[in-house]
């Protein structure tokens, strides 16, 4: 017998990873918002979640993604965006949150 695997669709610019797959099929209605929402607000989401340095982190996010979709948002709270994507430039926002963190970056060197 040959099982079936649930197509779930990816981001833009990133391939869904396993363990935010995992999460996604662990409850129906995720999966169900998952798949409605765009490929650029899914690729915002496996961004967010791939840019955790730490497994805790990224667990937190992967958890967190599950939550946002459930409470109606379409979108991951507090990121400015995947600077990944190469059919457009960074935003101002993505500009200036990455020169911060440069100047931070440098007091504590």
């Amino acid at each position: 017998m040959v099982m079936s695997k649930k197509v779930i669709d990816d981001g833009t610019a990133h391939k869904l990873p396993a363990d935010l797959r995992k999460a996604i099929l662990y409850d129906d209605k995720v999966l169900d918002l998952w798949q409605d929402i765009t490929p650029l607000a899914r690729n915002e989401f496996i961004c967010w979640v791939e840019d955790a340095k730490q497994q805790k982190t990224r667990q937190k996010r992967i958890n967190r993604t599950c939550e946002e979709l459930l409470e109606g948002k379409r979108r991951p709270c507090c990121w400015v965006g995947c600077v990944h994507r190469q059919d457009k430039s960074l935003s101002k926002t993505q500009k200036w949150f990455f020169k911060e963190r440069s100047k931070k970056q440098a007091n504590v060197s």
